[in-house]
């Protein structure tokens, strides 16, 4: 017997004599909604988590938000990625580039991408991409060096069952996700901090507000 099998027959006997009625009964419907974030509000409480992790934080209006991108991408070398959606939303003149399905090698030599988010987590300083509109295939960001996200404040949630489920309201479910905290980082025994190991260096979060 494998050790799957022999947890999975230790779940069903420790279960056996609760009908399923009574399970069904016994589940908190209320998953998924929105809990506290202390004495800051919502988008407060993001915009300090996401700091916390070393990620620049800035909050516009919807009328800055070019400008603010723009800036994010000054002195960025190379092209930046982003699609055609987004370019047309945020009308900057800069060196734009295709996703073309770019190999890991040509996006390694790309200088920023530019995507929007699906949702943002308040008491985790968490933001999720599910890939749709606006961000892009997987890999395009987690292997640039800079990645500059656009979370609408709309789009930011309490804690992470209220993400869940609005990802899965919003038809998520049953497309590829990535849970971004901070930019990338790992340390080694010693805890010295290495940054940009497996994803980007410097991840620029800009909430329009």
């Amino acid at each position: 017997m494998s050790a799957r099998e022999d947890i999975l027959g230790r779940v069903r006997r420790a279960i056996a004599d609760v009908d399923e009625e009574q399970r069904r009964d016994e589940i908190d419907w209320g998953y998924g909604a929105a809990v506290s974030t202390g004495d800051l509000d919502s988008v407060e409480r993001f915009a300090e988590r996401v700091a916390d992790y070393r990620a620049v934080v800035e909050r516009v209006p919807a009328d800055a938000l070019s400008a603010t991108v723009a800036r994010a991408l000054d002195g960025v070398g190379g092209s930046v990625l982003a699609d055609d959606d987004l370019r047309e939303r945020l009308a900057i003149d800069i060196a734009w580039r295709d996703d073309d399905e770019l190999s890991p090698a040509e996006l390694d030599r790309i200088g920023a991408v530019v995507t929007t988010a699906a949702v943002g987590i308040a008491n985790t300083g968490t933001i999720v991409l599910d890939h749709g509109a606006g961000q892009g295939r997987r890999a395009v960001s987690l292997v640039p060096d800079v990645h500059v996200c656009i979370v609408d404040a709309a789009q930011i949630v309490t804690d992470v069952p209220e993400a869940v489920a609005r990802l899965i309201a919003d038809g998520a479910a049953g497309r590829p996700q990535t849970w971004i905290s901070g930019p990338s980082a790992t340390s080694d025994i010693e805890l010295d901090r290495v940054e940009g190991v497996h994803g980007p260096r410097t991840l620029h979060v800009v909430i329009v507000e």
